[in-house]
C-alpha cells in the first residue's frame, strides 16, 4: 500500500495541471499544483470542502466519468476543463486543465476579426456611397465629380494600406519561429528609413535627424523586416509627433551591452500613460479619429512588435504628455563567427 501510494503520488506530481485522487468522497492525494490551487491541507478532506463548486460536485459526488467546462475555481472568471476518470475500486483521478490561454486566444481572434471588419467597412461604405451617387446622378457638375472621385480614391488607398498591413503581419507571424540569418549593417538601415520618411515629414514641416554611434556592430536579422520596422516607427513619429511648432524627429543607434539600441524620439504632444501598455495591440488607437485622419491603419506598432520578437529583441515605449515619445528597440549583435 505504501509503495502504491508513492507511485500514485509520483504520477500526480508528474502532471503540470492540478490533479488529485479521490476515494470515498475524500481527497486521498493531490499534487503540488492542486495544493497550490485548492489549499495545502486538502489531502484527507471531504471533496465538498476541497472543491466548493456546484457543477464540479455534480460530476464528482456520483463519480461520473467525463469532461465538463467550469468557471470560477481559483479566480472568479478563470475557465477550466474538469476531467474525471474512474480507476480501480471506485477511485477517481481528477484533473483541472486551465483553459485561460485558449480562451484568451479565442477572444483575441474574435476581436481581431471584428476590428478588421470594422476598419474595412468604414472606407468601403464611403466608397459605395459616393460611387452610387456618381452612377445615379448624371447631372453632377465637374467639380463635384472630381471631389467625389478623389474621396473614392483616398478611401480605396486606405483600404489597400490596411490589407497590405494585414498581409504583412500574417507573413511575419508565419515566420516567427524561423530565426533570421542575414548580417545587417544597422547604420545603412537608419539612413534608408530616414530617406523614406522625409517626404511625409516635409509635408508636415518636420525634420528628421540621424545619429549613429561609433563602432556599431552588425545585427543578425531580416533586412526587409528591419527596414519595415524603422519605417513604421518614423512614420508614426512624424504623423503623431508633429503637430505645429518646431517639429523634430530623431532616430539614433548605439552599441548597447552586446547588441544595438535603436531609438526614435519626437517632441510631440506625448501619449497618456494609461495607453502605453496597449499600443502594440492590433487596431488599438489612442485617438481613433486623429489616427484615421493621419492615414494610420492601427497596425504599425503591432507589426513592429512581431518583428522585434522574431529578431529576439526587446521593445519599450516611453512617453509623457507634453514631452514627446521615445520608442526603443534593442537587437542582438551578430556574432563574429556567424557564417
Amino acid at each position: 500500500m505504501v509503495l502504491a501510494t508513492l507511485q500514485i503520488r509520483a504520477f500526480l506530481e508528474a502532471l503540470d495541471e492540478p490533479a488529485m485522487l479521490i476515494e470515498d468522497g475524500r481527497v486521498r492525494l493531490a499534487n503540488q499544483a492542486g495544493r497550490d490551487l485548492l489549499g495545502i491541507g486538502i489531502e484527507g478532506s471531504d471533496v465538498r470542502l476541497a472543491i466548493r463548486h456546484p457543477r464540479a460536485l455534480e460530476q464528482l459526488l456520483p463519480g461520473t466519468t467525463g469532461d465538463i467546462e467550469i468557471t470560477g475555481i481559483g479566480q472568479f472568471d478563470r475557465p477550466w476543463t474538469l476531467s474525471v476518470r474512474t480507476l480501480e475500486q471506485g477511485a477517481l483521478l481528477v484533473r483541472l486543465i486551465d483553459r485561460s490561454a485558449t480562451t484568451a486566444a479565442e477572444r483575441m481572434r474574435v476581436d481581431f476579426v471584428a476590428n478588421a471588419s470594422h476598419e474595412l467597412r468604414t472606407p468601403l461604405s464611403t466608397i459605395l456611397g459616393f460611387a452610387e451617387t456618381l452612377a445615379d446622378n448624371a447631372r453632377l457638375d465637374a467639380p463635384d465629380r472630381t471631389r467625389f472621385g478623389n474621396i473614392i480614391r483616398t478611401e480605396a488607398r486606405r483600404m489597400l494600406r490596411i490589407i497590405e498591413d494585414l498581409m504583412s503581419l500574417s507573413r511575419i507571424e508565419a515566420g516567427r519561429f524561423v530565426a533570421p540569418t542575414e548580417r545587417v549593417p544597422i547604420g545603412e538601415l537608419l539612413d534608408a528609413a530616414a530617406a523614406n520618411a522625409r517626404t511625409i515629414a516635409g509635408a508636415r514641416d518636420c525634420t528628421i535627424e540621424v545619429a549613429l554611434g561609433d563602432g556599431l556592430p552588425e545585427v543578425v536579422g531580416d533586412h526587409g523586416q528591419l527596414l519595415q520596422l524603422l519605417d513604421n516607427l518614423l512614420t508614426n513619429a512624424v504623423r503623431y509627433g508633429c503637430r505645429g511648432g518646431i517639429c523634430e524627429v530623431t532616430i539614433s543607434a548605439s552599441s548597447d551591452d552586446g547588441g544595438v539600441r535603436v531609438a526614435v524620439r519626437d517632441n510631440g504632444p506625448g501619449i497618456p500613460r494609461e495607453h502605453l501598455p496597449r499600443l502594440t495591440e492590433r487596431f488599438y488607437r489612442v485617438d481613433a479619429a486623429r489616427s484615421r485622419d493621419s492615414g494610420g491603419t492601427g497596425l504599425g506598432l503591432a507589426i513592429v512588435k512581431h518583428i522585434v520578437e522574431r529578431h529576439r529583441g526587446t521593445l519599450s515605449i516611453v512617453s509623457d504628455e507634453g514631452d514627446g515619445t521615445e520608442v526603443v528597440v534593442r537587437l542582438p549583435a551578430a556574432s563574429s563567427d556567424l557564417s
